[in-house]
């Protein structure tokens, strides 16, 4: 690398997030507009050009194996990756990569390839929500966490999934360059410095298996039939005829969590629905079970840390979304259709 340029590698192979490389590619090069001097090289095993996940064929600068030492080391996701093992040969590049680096990240599901490398051992690290419990599973000893949408643990950066690959990259320009220029990235490419709220905003809170055990299946199917009934635990345990203790015990269990608070995620879930619908926050909240307006907004607070106005703006329609007044540029008249 000459005088000044920070070296970027960039590890792709075949299903590779498209998006995963070029939000983090345009950051990098916006950022050479406002000064900075960021070289990207791509590299595969073998330096074999790769197939991303829209079939478009990617060529590469070279081979991971040859590569010489970078500034910083990143390395994509791709959707393969959660469900099988990380290929020997794709894990031993990112390693010999990250012993090469001063720092090392990943895009979304990019962190299955740092953990298989050992490379999350021992640290905090993050990771697509629908992919967080499956990457603590396949890397017990990294502290995985579902909401972030990045994380820093020392010289390593994991992101959340896909476009959170451009919130890692605007947070890597801001530190080599100060909060100045990445503004000045982020005003160019029209994305948010930082966005307000975690992940858990785009998931699903219920997602997963439905319980194994018959007694909590038939407190699911009960709360999903009707929201709006009393589903107090006492109302609950009578339902299933079990004592009020021992359906608290099998949902700590079973679920880790209280049968008051499996009630909420379920009309939690269904608020989201109602209010990606186009029901206002109060039909909502009434429709879902919640006992008021107020309520769905504390439950909203606590899972995440937005009113439910907020989540409603921040989903609405693309086509709501196009329709909405704008704003007249400064010194001009109103802007009419």
């Amino acid at each position: 690398m000459t005088a000044g340029t920070h070296g970027v590698g960039i590890l792709v192979f075949d299903g590779m997030k498209m998006l995963d490389l070029s939000g983090p590619a345009e950051v990098f090069s916006e950022a050479n507009r406002f000064g900075a001097h960021y070289r990207l090289t791509l590299v595969s095993v073998g330096g074999k050009p790769v197939h991303t996940s829209i079939g478009l064929r990617m060529p590469v600068d070279g081979d991971a194996r040859a590569a010489s030492a970078f500034d910083t080391f990143l390395v994509l996701g791709g959707d393969p990756l959660p469900g099988s093992p990380v290929a020997p040969e794709l894990a031993a590049a990112a390693r010999r990569l990250a012993q090469r680096s001063a720092r090392v990240a990943s895009v979304c599901t990019g962190a299955f390839v740092l953990a298989a490398a050992g490379l999350l051992d021992g640290r905090r690290a993050t990771t697509h929500w629908e992919h967080a419990a499956t990457l603590a599973r396949r890397c017990p000893s990294a502290r995985v966490e579902p909401d972030a949408i990045f994380v820093k643990d020392g010289n390593t950066y994991t992101s959340a999934g896909v476009t959170a690959g451009i919130d890692l990259a605007l947070a890597l320009v801001e530190h080599d360059h100060g909060p100045d220029l990445a503004r000045q990235v982020a005003r160019s490419l029209v994305v948010p410095m930082q966005r307000a709220g975690g992940q858990s905003q785009f998931s699903a809170s219920l997602q997963g298996p439905a319980p194994k055990t018959p007694v909590l299946r038939l407190v699911q199917e009960a709360v999903q039939a009707d929201p709006t009934a009393d589903h107090s635990l006492e109302a609950l345990a009578a339902r299933v005829r079990v004592s009020p203790r021992h359906l608290t015990r099998m949902f700590r269990a079973e679920l880790d969590t209280t049968p008051g608070r499996y009630v909420e995620l379920i009309r939690f879930d269904l608020a989201k629905a109602l209010l990606d619908a186009g029901h206002n926050a109060t039909e909502a909240a009434a429709k879902s079970g919640f006992p008021s307006y107020e309520s769905l907004r504390r439950a909203f607070a606590r899972h995440l840390g937005l009113s439910p106005t907020r989540y409603q703006q921040r989903f609405a329609s693309t086509d709501r979304a196009s329709r909405r007044p704008r704003t007249p540029a400064r010194g001009a008249g109103a802007v009419t259709s």
